[in-house]
């Protein structure tokens, strides 16, 4: 990917590399003081690991990853931001870093309730256009959007001022969000009558009842849609339909399960809501790519040797 910033741009960079690298000297991730504001850091190229993006913005500071959503790519660096607006099954690709450059960067989650604020009290139109495209979007870095980030992370050294001064840079850092060319993608997912609202609250209603039957004509009547409209802004929207999201959160589910509260592959399957088994085993080796005995040995495996 082409490298498009401004020597400024490129200045604030490498400070903003220096504060994160500051803050998480070890491959991995970490939460910070400031809520919402996650660091990330990595030190060779890695496969594509499933993983759950909430709606974020995601920087990457030094290096490059690549987000797959639905067997769409989504490449971002320095040059460019990942935004997601809903809760999307991903795969999370390291494309280039190194142990002498790491790829660093960092994850604000998203306030949909600020954002939808913003539009309203500011003369920010809201979105005319009521169609729905994909939750996840490449945004052009911007001057503006940088420096908010700069004046976030300096709080981290900072402590005594994050509870005062973050919620309002944060703000800030949604106002820009709203004037980049992802925009229109935001105003969708907040304006009440759009069809990406609804969207939305169904997700947030199959996260908490991921274990039940689901039966996607209650879902949808349940957000005021038709079955059919429904299933197809659900699918453009999460390149799912609704049950293989509701599959997509039960497996993760076990399988953390399995791995931190040591539950053996029925057990874990049947407290997801799964009545087989076997049909757990088949699904979850599809997704994982093995079999929940194999897969959690290898995890643990990879736990240790870090």
């Amino acid at each position: 990917m082409t490298n498009t910033l401004t020597p400024r741009q490129t200045s604030t960079q490498e400070r903003l590399a220096q504060i994160i690298g500051a803050h998480i000297s070890k491959p991995g991730d970490c939460a910070t003081a400031i809520p919402g504001l996650g660091l990330f850091r990595r030190e060779h190229p890695a496969p594509p690991i499933v993983c759950m993006v909430e709606p974020s913005i995601i920087l990457v500071v030094r290096g490059e990853k690549r987000l797959w959503v639905g067997g769409e790519g989504f490449p971002y660096d320095t040059s460019r931001f990942l935004i997601t607006s809903l809760d999307l099954p991903a795969n999370s690709e390291v494309l280039v870093a190194s142990a002498q450059q790491p790829c660093l960067g960092l994850v604000l989650k998203l306030d949909l309730r600020v954002l939808a604020e913003l539009i309203t009290q500011s003369d920010l139109p809201p979105a005319r256009d009521r169609s729905v495209a994909k939750g996840v979007g490449i945004g052009s870095m911007t001057s503006a959007m940088l420096a908010s980030f700069e004046r976030l992370l300096a709080l981290l050294d900072e402590p005594e001022s994050i509870s005062i001064l973050a919620p309002l840079i944060q703000r800030e850092i949604h106002y820009r969000v709203l004037q980049s060319d992802q925009a229109s993608r935001l105003r969708q997912i907040t304006s009440v009558d759009g069809q990406g609202y609804r969207i939305a609250k169904a997700i947030d209603w199959l996260k908490l009842h991921y274990t039940a039957a689901l039966r996607v004509e209650e879902l949808a009547a349940r957000v005021q849609m038709s079955a059919p409209t429904f299933h197809h802004h659900f699918r453009q929207l999460t390149t799912m339909s609704p049950l293989q999201y509701q599959k997509w959160l039960r497996l993760n589910e076990a399988r953390r399960l399995m791995l931190n509260e040591h539950q053996d592959a029925s057990s874990a399957a049947y407290k997801v809501g799964y009545e087989s088994p076997s049909q757990f085993s088949r699904e979850y080796s599809r997704l994982f790519g093995a079999p929940p005995k194999r897969d959690i040995a290898t995890l643990r495996g990879q736990v240790v040797q870090a």
